[in-house]
């Protein structure tokens, strides 16, 4: 089946290419669809929005960055108390961006990854059902790592949402929509449910992350496939935060099905290694209809035993899924990608047996 596994999107390798050549031979039959990796500036995610949007932008003012490496400049942080920081500049009235549709940077870095990807395709190393997956950021996953000035997000939500946009709209026009894939991430946004975030207000929370899938999603055809992943974050190490049960993120689930007022095709769920029912009871609350989810449930794979008992237990609260890493491998040594993929196989194997 092409739909047992996920992959989440980041792989710390330098070319496109590369990741396609290494990953599709032993896992791209299991997958719906298959993600470039997420290299060059996009291998640190969001940042690579920060320091070449955000930064230098003429409405806006950088208040903090990356400390150099021994008087070297540096954009990729170290850890969250690393990071970019910025401000809109006193009299703006709404930050907006030019270029509509490339601004951003994830329609130029799309578009030449399709063309790699249709020529491995062309040659069989891609199989001819995967689609090309892109993977993109909702809104406040880009917001609230850099402005924490909540008095300042209605003055650049609107204009980064309109670049957003005009980005999907330019993917759509250049990629054919049968051959494609949109993942929207949410990290920051699961942050601000758990309360990880002090500077945005608590009040709110849960109705201004599901409202920003109804402004950014409806739009898309019904002929693209459409995801969302849910992550607890990596900077720093993987989880930023631990949720004490899956109950969260299941809420949050069924209303950004509900929101995106078209089908999604699947949503990835993380899980932690944890083997009590109450872990995964919420499981059972999910009211998504035909959407697949995917659970992050593919750790170091260190105890098979442990792993056979988590998917026992989402099993008696979800009878259907396919599973997945809990998050990309972007920060991952790249000398632990064939473990990587062997828990991968290992995962799917038992999945099977079970």
């Amino acid at each position: 089946m092409a739909n047992e596994l996920l992959l989440i999107g980041s792989v710390p390798l330098e070319t496109v290419e590369e990741v396609f050549r290494n990953f599709a031979a032993p896992l791209a039959p299991m997958l719906p669809c298959m993600p470039d990796g997420e290299v060059g500036d996009r291998q640190y995610w969001v940042d690579g929005v920060a320091y070449r949007v955000f930064n230098g932008h003429p409405q806006l003012e950088t208040i903090s960055r990356p400390a150099p490496d021994d008087g070297v400049e540096r954009w990729r942080p170290r850890n969250l108390r690393d990071e970019w920081g910025f401000r809109i500049k006193p009299g703006v009235k709404e930050v907006k961006f030019g270029d509509p549709g490339w601004r951003l940077g994830f329609t130029k870095d799309a578009v030449n990854s399709y063309f790699i990807f249709r020529k491995l395709k062309d040659e069989g190393v891609i199989p001819r059902n995967v689609r090309f997956q892109v993977s993109l950021p909702l809104t406040y996953s880009v917001i609230t790592p850099y402005f924490h000035d909540f008095a300042e997000y209605s003055k650049i939500i609107p204009g980064f949402e309109a670049a957003m946009r005009a980005e999907v709209a330019k993917l759509v026009e250049k990629i054919p929509s049968d051959d494609l894939a949109i993942q929207w991430d949410a990290a920051l946004e699961m942050g601000d449910l758990a309360g990880q975030l002090p500077y945005l207000p608590r009040e709110g929370a849960f109705e201004r992350n599901v409202a920003q899938v109804g402004r950014l999603v409806p739009d898309i055809p019904e002929s693209v496939m459409l995801g969302f992943h849910l992550c607890y974050g990596t900077l720093g190490g993987w989880p930023c935060f631990e949720p004490e049960d899956l109950s969260m993120p299941v809420r949050f689930t069924n209303a950004i099905v509900a929101a995106a007022k078209r089908r999604v095709d699947f949503v990835h769920i993380p899980t932690l290694k944890r083997t009590r029912d109450e872990f995964f009871r919420p499981l059972s609350d999910l009211n998504v209809g035909r959407t697949r989810i995917y659970l992050g449930v593919i750790h170091d794979m260190d105890d098979l035993d442990g792993f056979r008992t988590r998917l026992g237990l989402a099993r008696k609260f979800l009878r259907e899924f396919g599973i997945a890493a809990p998050c990309g491998f972007g920060r991952e040594p790249v000398a632990r990608l064939p473990q990587i993929q062997q828990n991968h196989l290992k995962a799917v194997e038992i999945l099977r047996s079970m």
